[in-house]
Formats: C-alpha cells, sequence, structure tokens
C-alpha cells in the first residue's frame, strides 16, 4: 500500500497544515465559555434534554468501576453545555448526580451524528480489517445505505469503547497510558470520563495549547511513547493522532478520540497509520527544540507489533 493510498490530513487557509478536522472553535477565535455549572434542584423531575440515568441500559466500562463513578439507577442526567463540535460527533458536559445526596460526578457524552447530518468522510481505510457477522451488514455499509451509514457509526462507538475499555485496564496496571474511563455505551452515544476541573467544568487543555518548558516537552515526549508502545504491543495504531486529541491533565498526558482506531495487523494499511501517527505528533515535538527521531519511533512500535 503506496501512502498516498491514505486518507490525507485535511489542510486549511492559505497551506497551513490542520491536525484535527475536530479543532475546537476556541482554538481558532478565542475560548469559549465553559458550561454552566448550576446546583441541581433535588425536586425536580427530569425533562429533555435531561433525563434519569440510562446506566441500567448501557454496556457498562470494566470493573471495578471507579470510586467516582455514580452507578445508582436513581441518579438525574443533566445537560450542561457543549464541550466540543465535530463532523462526526459532538461532545456534551453532562452532571449526573442522585437527588438528596451529595452524589455526583461530571461526564463527557459523545454523540455520533445521524446519517443524514453526518460525514465519516474518511472512514473506509479505518473500517478495512473490521468484520460483521451477517454479509447483509457488510454489504450495506460496503454500499454506504442509510442503513450501512448507521451499522458504521455503531462501529465507530463500539470499536471506541472497546479500544478505551482495554487501554484503560492496561493503564490502571502499568501507568503506561493515560485515557479516559469509558463508562457506557448505549447504541451510538459513548459516555465517558471527563477529564479535567471537576468544580468549574473546565477540561483539560490539549496538547497543541501549551507551550511546555523543555523538561515538560521531554517529560510529555515520553509519556507519549510509553503509550504508543502499548498501542502496538496491544496491536492498535491510533489513527488519526494529533496534539488536538491528546490533552494535559495535572501532568499527565492523556489520549482521547479513538473511534478510528486501527488494527495494525488486519488492516492493510495498520503500519500506514502508525508511521503517521508518529510523524504528526513527532512534527509537533520537532517544532518545539525536540530531536526529530519519527522513523526511529516507528520502527521500534512496527517491532513491539509484531509487524517487523
Amino acid at each position: 500500500m503506496r501512502e498516498h493510498d491514505l486518507p490525507a490530513p485535511r489542510r486549511r487557509g492559505r497551506g497551513k497544515s490542520r491536525f484535527d478536522d475536530d479543532e475546537p472553535q476556541f482554538l481558532k477565535r478565542g475560548r469559549a465559555e465553559r458550561p454552566v455549572l448550576a446546583e441541581p434542584d433535588p425536586d425536580a423531575q427530569p425533562d429533555q434534554p435531561d433525563r434519569w440515568s440510562s446506566w441500567d441500559q448501557a454496556v457498562h466500562g470494566p470493573e471495578p468501576h471507579p470510586d467516582w463513578l455514580v452507578t445508582e439507577l436513581a441518579a438525574r442526567d443533566t445537560e450542561l453545555g457543549v464541550l466540543k463540535t465535530g463532523k462526526e460527533a459532538d461532545v456534551h458536559l453532562v452532571r449526573r448526580a442522585v437527588p438528596g445526596t451529595d452524589r455526583s460526578c461530571l461526564l463527557a457524552v459523545k454523540r455520533y451524528r445521524d446519517p443524514q447530518h453526518r460525514l465519516f468522510h474518511r472512514d473506509a481505510g479505518y473500517l478495512e480489517g473490521r468484520r460483521v457477522r451477517r454479509s447483509r451488514e457488510m454489504r450495506a455499509m460496503t454500499g454506504r445505505t442509510a442503513f450501512g451509514r448507521q451499522m458504521i457509526a455503531g462501529q465507530w462507538a463500539a470499536a471506541e469503547f472497546a479500544a478505551l475499555a482495554r487501554l484503560w485496564g492496561i493503564g490502571a496496571a502499568t501507568g503506561r497510558i493515560t485515557v479516559p474511563y469509558p463508562v457506557q455505551l448505549i447504541g451510538t452515544e459513548l459516555m465517558l470520563e471527563f477529564v479535567g476541573d471537576p468544580e468549574d467544568g473546565a477540561a483539560a487543555p490539549r496538547l497543541a495549547q501549551l507551550r511546555p518548558e523543555p523538561a515538560e516537552l521531554r517529560d510529555l515526549w515520553t509519556q507519549l511513547v510509553d503509550a504508543l508502545v502499548v498501542l502496538a504491543r496491544t496491536g492498535y495504531a491510533h489513527g488519526d493522532l494529533s496534539p488536538y486529541n491528546l490533552l494535559v491533565h495535572r501532568g499527565r498526558l492523556v489520549m482521547i478520540d479513538l473511534p478510528q482506531v486501527v488494527d495494525v495487523v488486519a488492516n492493510p494499511q495498520g503500519p500506514e497509520f502508525l508511521a503517521r501517527d508518529v510523524q504528526v505528533v513527532g512534527a509537533w515535538f520537532a517544532a518545539r527544540g525536540l530531536p526529530d527521531e519519527p522513523d526511529e519511533v516507528t520502527g521500534m512500535l512496527l517491532r513491539e507489533a509484531g509487524i517487523r
């Protein structure tokens, strides 16, 4: 497979490269207002878009569940605002709280768009190597029928949930990779741990927003390489890695946005996706003074994945 066969990163005005098609607006035109964290009314009944907890209807994240997570069925989910908008999905901030108690937590809720309003503009290459059991569904996905596009949306959500569950378990055991805890999955809605300040709803900054000092830059690069090694040993490439889908929270690099996660062995383009991940993020670090060593890192990761 030739490199030019890969879905190319989008570009914007005057040839300036764009790392992420879902780059948030506040990085372009100033910081957006934070969602308002109003205190819940324990006597109020949930009304759209608020609702009772959907925990009992969902596929749950790995056990043991974190202590901060509210799992009581009497909890209410309250919409607080939009954290991020994108072509494939929007991410909302939700408080899950048990009325009349101090039990509450903030969640990032990722909702994939319906087939008429969603643009999976790069899905063909990523979906290679993924299979569904019934040939009818596979034909619908290949033909991009309305049913097939819904199937693809479900695959994005399910793939991200499965990858996060596996990587969160590895990170909890080894400390070598940090991802948000995957709380639950219902159809094309994915609930995740909110990474940021739970007091005021401020999300952790993206790597692209930071100007780290040399020592911090080197530490973040070391954390990134560790995380990429974990991915490779698990058989994954992120598939769309950039400084916009890496958060920095309390000194830790947090990897997010994994719906397009690629099986580097089953997908014929897997090694190319892996190499591009390293090159894109490596270029950001190199522009800030770290040695440019993407080829060495790529070779090491391919060996870790058992490809070379």
